[in-house]
């Protein structure tokens, strides 16, 4: 199995993409959001794949963070669900998204997607609220995808066709303070669904706040109500 490429961008259509490593081209479809994150042809690129294999098809697809190429891994675990169905579901919510979505059991947001019915949607809520909680506490390990000793090889395979200056990924800080939270809420004793699903509404509410912020916000909807 292919789990990630890194190499250059040789060429960009409207869902996929082709990634030459070393001479071999690689196509690699992506959510519309990860499209829009992906850097200008020639340029270096790093993705996380997943790789769907049918007896007449092998479709690669690629993911910027080891926490989306995780949502896409369970939304098609749900049936009904195939891989085109979640790349149109992380590409209208993106992963952070997709997680509170799930916890707070918002199937509306979920049938937002395009193609996404209402039957399919609540049956993803139903089936992966309980998962939700594991993959929102990923993101205080995200992986770049894009790291500097990879630019290194890269620039030893052949010129760039232009200058790029080497600058380091800007960490999902908002997924960070959320995962920090859901860990912090965890060892008081609360149970992973309703951590997550306090921890997803404080964030909706307060979008940026840190994790002191939504420690607090989310204790406050933890409460016994009087």
């Amino acid at each position: 199995m292919i789990g990630k490429l890194t190499g250059r961008l040789d060429y960009r259509a409207e869902d996929h993409v082709l990634i030459d490593v070393r001479g071999v081209g690689y196509i690699v479809y992506c959510s519309s959001r990860t499209m829009m994150a992906l850097p200008g042809v020639g340029e270096a690129v790093s993705l996380y794949t997943s790789m769907l294999v049918r007896e007449d098809l092998l479709q690669l697809f690629g993911f910027t963070t080891l926490v989306e190429k995780e949502w896409h891994r369970l939304l098609t675990s749900v049936q009904g669900v195939g891989a085109k169905a979640s790349m149109a579901i992380l590409g209208t919510l993106g992963p952070d998204a997709v997680g509170r979505a799930i916890a707070l059991g918002d199937w509306a947001s979920v049938k937002a997607a395009k193609g996404v019915g209402p039957k399919i949607a609540q049956r993803i809520v139903l089936d992966l609220k309980d998962k939700a909680p594991s993959v929102m506490a990923m993101g205080g390990t995200i992986t770049e995808a894009l790291e500097g000793p990879e630019l290194d090889v890269l620039e030893s395979i052949e010129p760039a066709p232009k200058p790029r200056s080497k600058k380091a990924a800007k960490p999902n800080t908002d997924a960070i303070a959320q995962a920090s939270a859901l860990s912090a809420l965890s060892n008081l004793g609360y149970s992973p669904s309703d951590a997550a699903g306090a921890v997803a509404e404080a964030a909706g509410a307060k979008p940026g706040a840190d994790e002191g912020t939504l420690i607090r916000a989310a204790l406050k909807l933890l409460a016994p109500k009087a």
